[in-house]
């Protein structure tokens, strides 16, 4: 998994509220196991009209918004079933941030498992962030993880919280495995132990 220190990027407004995982990735692209390719597919009933052509009214096929990296959404994002294929499909699409009122328990967990930082931050300044991403879409955001401040120029600055064993996580790129193999000595010297104790094991 990839760190995340500081983002410096531009920011997508999705200015909708209760944008559940199947408006995130429909049910028909999970079929696949693989974390990458679905970035296409994401917000796809939304995103695309029924021939598969891109909707100039969705905000994220605008061509200001095609590079941001940081999106700005509503209220319960995340919300539904808790498919993990959510976050992979928004990391597929260039997300390393979501910025957003609340969001539903089992989404966030999964986007910081997945190198995605969730952060919940007051309705006002959310719509301060929205209005700043439509307006001025060019605007870089800087998101420090480690300062747990986001700012732009003298524009703004909002500071954030984060469970520090979430950041910790996301600092050192550590997904679950990575946690795991943080302890590869100790697992290697009980199983040593183990083989000279129970060598019929």
């Amino acid at each position: 998994m990839d760190k995340f220190t500081t983002l410096s990027a531009k920011a997508a407004p999705l200015d909708m509220m209760n944008v559940d995982t199947d408006i995130i990735i429909p049910k028909q692209f999970l079929k696949t196991v693989k974390r990458t390719g679905l970035g296409v597919s994401c917000f796809y009933n939304i995103r695309y009209d029924d021939d598969g052509q891109p909707l100039g009214t969705f905000s994220l096929n605008q061509p200001q918004h095609q590079d941001a990296h940081i999106l700005i959404t509503g209220d319960n994002f995340g919300c539904g079933s808790s498919r993990e294929h959510a976050p992979w499909a928004l990391l597929d699409m260039g997300f390393r941030c979501i910025i957003a009122p609340s969001f539903a328990d089992i989404f966030y967990n999964n986007s910081f498992k997945n190198g995605i930082l969730p952060i919940a931050l007051p309705q006002d300044q959310v719509n301060e962030l929205m209005n700043s991403a439509k307006e001025e879409p060019e605007a870089l955001i800087e998101v420090d993880l480690e300062k747990q401040t986001i700012t732009r120029g003298n524009h703004f600055s909002f500071s954030f919280d984060v469970d520090p064993f979430r950041k910790h996580c996301l600092l050192n790129g550590l997904d679950d495995i990575g946690l795991t193999l943080e302890k590869k000595p100790a697992i290697d010297a009980y199983e040593a132990q183990l083989t000279q104790q129970r060598g019929w094991v």
